[in-house]
């Protein structure tokens, strides 16, 4: 590996809560880095799940809802917090696609993790990869509310998705990286730890075990 994150852990002097709310804290925290102390504001997160739901046609499930800051309705994944402590990261995100997209999958695997404003909030997000996926009874389907009522579904072809977001047409982080990362899999090469040789004797891409570490995840969430 060429690249890689570490940790690093800079002494904190004084922490303290600005604001509160259910999702994330705005937090001031002062630190020592190099020879001074520095000072930064940001939000502590309880960071998210999203999922790639992927049909036998290889086109993508993505919805359309609402996003009131943005004052947009964007084309995105199903995805939300993790904000109960008795599921894994996998568990809500299966518990998302129900909820928003009234499908399951039965193959699950770990697309890509990022942190989408690294300088502003520690929010993690893992995206996942769903497979040979059905739909949710009408009789168990959940009952969406506020702006989640109005969700849009539509299966997309992958390259319409990947022209979608390099035209400048599509602008969630989420889809953004979900779409691309996708796209990389499927036309791919590689000589990492992630890829495995076909009978041509060339490398592809393969996603990751579904419960694929993230050591330095924010929250520690069991994966």
């Amino acid at each position: 590996m060429s690249i890689q994150d570490s940790p690093a852990e800079q002494p904190v002097v004084r922490s303290a809560t600005q604001a509160a709310s259910s999702v994330f804290d705005v937090v001031e925290e002062e630190f020592s880095f190099a020879d001074t102390t520095l000072t930064r504001m940001y939000a502590k997160h309880l960071s998210a799940v999203a999922v790639v739901a992927v049909d036998e046609e290889d086109r993508v499930l993505m919805i359309n809802q609402y996003r009131h800051p943005v004052r947009s309705r964007m084309w995105e994944f199903p995805a939300g917090v993790l904000d109960d402590a008795q599921e894994t990261m996998q568990e809500a995100a299966a518990r998302e696609l129900h909820e928003e997209a009234d499908l399951t999958a039965e193959t699950w695997s770990t697309l890509v993790d990022f942190h989408p404003s690294p300088g502003m909030s520690d929010e993690g997000i893992r995206i996942y990869l769903a497979q040979g996926v059905s739909e949710v009874p009408e009789s168990r389907r959940h009952t969406r509310e506020a702006e989640e009522s109005e969700i849009i579904t539509r299966w997309v072809p992958l390259p319409e998705a990947v022209q979608a977001v390099l035209g400048g047409h599509l602008h969630n982080g989420v889809a953004v990286v979900g779409i691309l990362a996708l796209n990389a899999l499927r036309s791919g090469t590689t000589t990492g730890t992630t890829s495995a040789r076909s009978s041509n004797g060339t490398t592809s891409l393969q996603p990751r075990d579904v419960k694929a570490p993230w050591a330095n995840h924010p929250r520690g969430f069991t994966v």
